[in-house]
């Protein structure tokens, strides 16, 4: 078989995606074709690409697989492993299609615990997620506003934070807080309501340590609720002006894919992490799971899954 099913980007004009039947990718010496069985839909998959590449371009940020070709360099990984592997930016196309290729070092060996779905789902949810925390840099005991804390950075964020005895408050629709408040939060509250910060002043007279803005447009309502003296994180890279001596920070990438993953494939083995997928798609369903993430009403992950269709 040299040709092969993908979602693809077919100029670079305008944004719309497509699926056709383009030539499987040939891999160098230094990476691996993977037989894709799962992929992760991301806020940005039809906008992430690469400058100057080739179209058909294939689209896709995550996904999981198996191995089914090595390049003459690669030592870490054999013939049939099963492998979590982030796309992003990759010369030679994403993982929204039926294989990948990738570099070894964009790899992650998945244990036999966690399946494809969820393995697809932790890459660009999970570093972001890890790597506000570590921008946020709270102390157990402190209080932490997550704004859009039901999407798939914000379900990952909340737990882990409670798992560092982080008190977290997050901001959701009404019908996701009994939801949100079973994942380890303490109190939730619906952004669209007009008294959405006078609850959570009652709550915390002072204002809380920090806050996480993961969504664009979140930062300004995000400072009024902390502290003075306080932070606020922004995922999306909002612009905004301190005041009261807040500081405010865009996430810093310090972990590679591999350090980030493998992380939560840890918690998520010791059950100390749950990926909230809220639904899974067929391959033939992938632009509808698209369209649906770019709402920013998911809660928590879609998946796209070649092997479990619902």
């Amino acid at each position: 078989m040299i040709n092969m099913k993908a979602f693809v980007r077919t100029n670079a004009l305008n944004d719309k995606v497509e699926i056709q039947e383009i030539t499987i990718p040939q891999i160098d010496d230094n990476e691996v074709l993977v037989e894709v069985r799962a992929f992760g839909v991301g806020m940005h998959d039809r906008y992430f690409i690469p400058p100057n590449v080739t179209f058909p371009y294939t689209i896709g940020s995550e996904g999981a697989g198996v191995i089914v070709e090595m390049g003459s360099e690669v030592s870490d990984f054999e013939l049939g492993d099963r492998v979590i592997l982030s796309s992003s930016f990759q010369l030679k196309g994403g993982c929204w299609a039926q294989y990948a290729a990738v570099s070894s070092q964009m790899l992650v060996a998945m244990p036999n615990e966690i399946s494809f779905t969820q393995g697809a789902a932790i890459p660009v949810a999970g570093k972001t997620a890890l790597e506000s925390l570590r921008t946020l840099d709270c102390k157990a005991g402190e209080t932490l506003f997550v704004a859009g804390a039901s999407g798939a950075i914000g379900t990952i964020v909340t737990q882990l934070a409670k798992n560092r005895g982080i008190r977290v408050i997050g901001s959701a629709s009404s019908k996701n807080h009994p939801h949100l408040l079973s994942l380890g939060a303490e109190k939730a509250v619906d952004y669209s309501s007009a008294e959405w910060k006078d609850q959570i002043k009652q709550w915390m007279p002072e204002g809380v340590d920090a806050a996480l803005a993961i969504h664009r447009g979140t930062s300004k309502d995000s400072m009024d609720i902390v502290k003075a003296g306080g932070k606020v994180v922004t995922v999306s890279g909002d612009q905004v002006d301190s005041e009261r001596k807040i500081k405010v920070e865009q996430m810093q990438h310090q972990l590679s894919i591999q350090e980030a993953v493998n992380m939560l494939i840890q918690d998520m083995v010791e059950k100390k992490l749950h990926l909230v997928i809220e639904r899974v798609y067929s391959f033939e369903q992938a632009l509808d799971a698209l369209e649906k993430t770019e709402t920013g009403h998911a809660r928590g992950k879609l998946v796209v899954s070649m092997e479990e269709p619902k």
